[in-house]
């Protein structure tokens, strides 16, 4: 008897001991401009061994959506890691003009910095600084005291560094040299695997190829025909297939790999090296990898999500993330690390093509709308109490206000009834609607989340559903709708069973989900709600 109670407190203690034990590597994984609505519609191109390997043998949130406005790429990096919206951790677009010192700034600049590697001072000088909260990433680096390494790769500086965190030991972004860099925030050089990736030149394989279909033309019956008028080309050359990657490396810009599937192809070479050389997820202590894969986002906004050009993209990230799976299944071992797949945020359809298909709708010329608020301005008061107009703000100049004796309230409320009387506006509040919200009000909700009293503007406003801020063709993104909402999300690997979810999520509910699968504390600024599905 004294013999199988010892066994079985043996057998409770190494279960209890197996509960508290981490993943030897998280890969945290961003799909730039990725609609949940693609894992959908391309599934029958995809392979068994990227998104289905994903879903088949991991856990699928499908309805998944951000939770606040603007849906850009720096506050939705930003966003995921943090477990927070923008009102919290202060990344209020990817740049803005922000009215306690008076200009625009970057979501990542950092004038206190200086590059690393091949490429100019401007591309290099970036840093995590303007971050205000902490990241899941940055609470590993904490846990482990340390010792647990993170690495952020992207071929966005936003899309590297804001992942990575405060703490990061690198951080690297791709340079229109073709190089990938760094700033001194994060050491005194790059490390020497870094720099031997670089010498090898990896970006030529590339350039000195054609990018055509990857499967029989038939194949793409999901999308547009090639061609169509709803595209943009590709570096002002062409718009259809196939694509001379030499014929556009002629004035040696590296950068043209941005808006093809190579740029996603080159982010999985460098990772595997920093797997391999850094030795990540080679002991017990956790490491981190971020990747963001931005050239879906270069593409979508340049073709669209109709075009035959995006899918193809989706369906060669499909085969890169398969092949990274493989790379860590050997390097790191089945079972050993945990993935999360998500995106940064979705995009909408091209407004041209709807309203052809008398829907309508109509792009907004951003410089015609900022010209009307000036001209509104001047005629009403007789002198531009404008600021400054960007990502859905209006700014004004409460000094002169002053000086001429106006009243704000009643200068913010003519502005308003002035928008209101676009056909184009849905939704005005002031700062005042903003700060004093307590309402279930769907729209003000989300843009009391995205909002920064100290950087936002005197007034916020929303489009109406379908009206996007950009030109005839492409597309963008940046609204409170679900198709700029509504993105996948994906868990696989360790401890993750198999399963699905349709309930609506938020997707600041990421971060501290894996603050509880790792045992560690949440990220500073997050509401700590978390998706149970996965932790039961």
């Amino acid at each position: 008897m004294k013999k199988v109670l010892t066994s079985m407190v043996l057998g409770v203690l190494s279960i209890a001991a197996s509960a508290q034990q981490r993943p030897k590597l998280v890969v945290g994984i961003v799909v730039d401009q990725m609609k949940m609505e693609y894992l959908y519609r391309f599934s029958d191109d995809f392979s068994q061994n990227g998104f289905k390997r994903l879903m088949r043998d991991g856990f699928t949130f499908h309805n998944m959506h951000y939770n606040y406005m603007p849906t850009y790429t720096g506050p939705g990096h930003a966003s995921i890691f943090t477990g927070t919206t923008p009102a919290l951790h202060g990344i209020v677009g990817n740049e803005w003009f922000n009215k306690s010192i008076g200009k625009d700034v970057y979501c990542t600049d950092d004038e206190g910095v200086s590059i690393l590697g091949n490429g100019s001072e401007s591309e290099g000088k970036m840093s995590p600084k303007k971050l205000q909260s902490t990241t899941i990433t940055d609470e590993l680096k904490l846990a482990t005291n340390f010792n647990g390494k993170v690495i952020g790769i992207s071929l966005k500086d936003r899309g590297a560094i804001l992942p990575a965190g405060h703490f990061a030991d690198w951080a690297f972004w791709y340079s229109k040299t073709g190089s990938f860099i760094s700033s001194t925030f994060y050491g005194s050089k790059l490390p020497k695997w870094a720099e031997d990736f670089n010498n090898e030149k990896h970006y030529l394989k590339y350039v000195n190829t054609t990018w055509d279909l990857l499967k029989p033309k038939e194949s793409y019956n999901e999308s547009l025909n090639d061609n169509n008028p709803y595209e943009g080309k590709l570096f002002k050359k062409t718009a259809f297939f196939p694509y001379s990657m030499k014929e556009m490396y002629a004035d040696n810009n590296a950068g043209i790999l941005r808006s093809t599937p190579f740029g996603n192809n080159l982010i999985v070479d460098f990772a595997k090296t920093a797997v391999a050389k850094e030795s990540l997820g080679k002991d017990q202590i956790t490491d981190f990898l971020t990747l963001s894969f931005s050239s879906t986002d270069y593409v979508g906004h340049l073709l669209g999500p109709r075009s035959i050009e995006l899918q193809d993209t989706y369906i060669r990230l499909d085969e890169s993330i398969g092949d990274f799976l493989n790379y860590l299944d050997k390097e790191v071992g089945k079972g050993n690390y945990l993935v999360f797949l998500t995106a940064d945020h979705a995009g909408a359809e091209n407004v041209t093509y709807l309203k052809d298909n008398k829907y309508e709708v109509n792009n907004i010329i951003s410089k015609n709308l900022e010209n009307s608020i000036h001209t509104f301005s001047s005629e009403q008061y007789g002198a531009d109490l404008v600021l400054n107009y960007s990502n859905f703000n209006l700014f004004l100049n409460k000094a002169l206000i002053k000086q001429k004796g106006l009243d704000l309230a009643k200068v913010r409320q003519d502005f308003k009834d002035f928008l209101y009387s676009q056909d184009f506006i849905k939704r005005v509040y002031t700062e005042d609607e903003i700060l004093g919200s307590a309402s279930n009000d769907f729209f003000l909700n989300f843009i009391t989340k995205g909002y920064d009293p100290t950087q936002n503007g005197e007034l916020v406003f929303s489009f109406k559903p379908g009206y996007i801020e950009y030109s005839t063709t492409g597309t963008s993104h940046g609204s409170l709708y679900t198709y700029d909402t509504h993105v996948p999300l994906l868990f696989y690997g360790w401890n993750i069973k198999r399963g699905k979810s349709h309930d609506k999520k938020a997707i600041t509910q990421i971060a501290p989900t894996l603050s509880q699968l790792l045992k560690i504390t949440y990220p500073n600024s997050t509401e700590a709600e978390v998706l149970q599905e996965i932790l039961d």
